[in-house]
């Protein structure tokens, strides 16, 4: 296999996970501008090739879902495939430095709060969810 192969099935992977847990892509800046632009709240998830998005963040993703409070969207963006999309989402994020695997969570189309690659790189998934979990107790309404 090569290397143009082995990517391209990592990254399927990854954007399948994040699918198949109710996450919508967005993959232009268009798509961003639409997605983040809506009533409600919105956690957008960063994902990309690393261990600690496929280990970590995006089990995390998946499960902190599930819970009392949660956000009225989700979003996901594949940083370093989807490169325009990933830049346009990142201007939303002010005073962020780029992070992948990250997650923010937008409201009513403007960015609240973020957890970085630093808040997840070394935790585990239920470290993070948790941590997910805490922000939408405080921002999200119960569904």
């Amino acid at each position: 296999m090569d290397y143009d192969q082995f990517m391209e099935d990592v990254v399927g992977v990854g954007r399948e996970d994040m699918r198949d847990a109710g996450y919508e892509e967005t993959r232009t800046p268009e798509e961003v501008d639409a997605a983040f632009a809506r009533e409600g709240t919105t956690l957008v998830m960063i994902n990309s090739v690393c261990g600690c998005a496929g280990g970590i963040a995006r089990p995390a993703a998946s499960h902190a879902i599930h819970y009392d409070k949660r956000p009225t969207h989700l979003v996901t963006i594949f940083a370093g495939q989807d490169r325009e999309a990933t830049e346009r989402a990142r201007e939303y994020f002010e005073g962020e430095p780029p992070s992948s695997p990250s997650f923010a969570l937008m409201k009513d189309g403007k960015y609240v709060t973020m957890l970085g690659r630093h808040d997840i790189e070394g935790f585990s998934a239920i470290d993070v969810m948790n941590k997910l979990q805490s922000i939408f107790d405080e921002h999200c309404e119960e569904f």
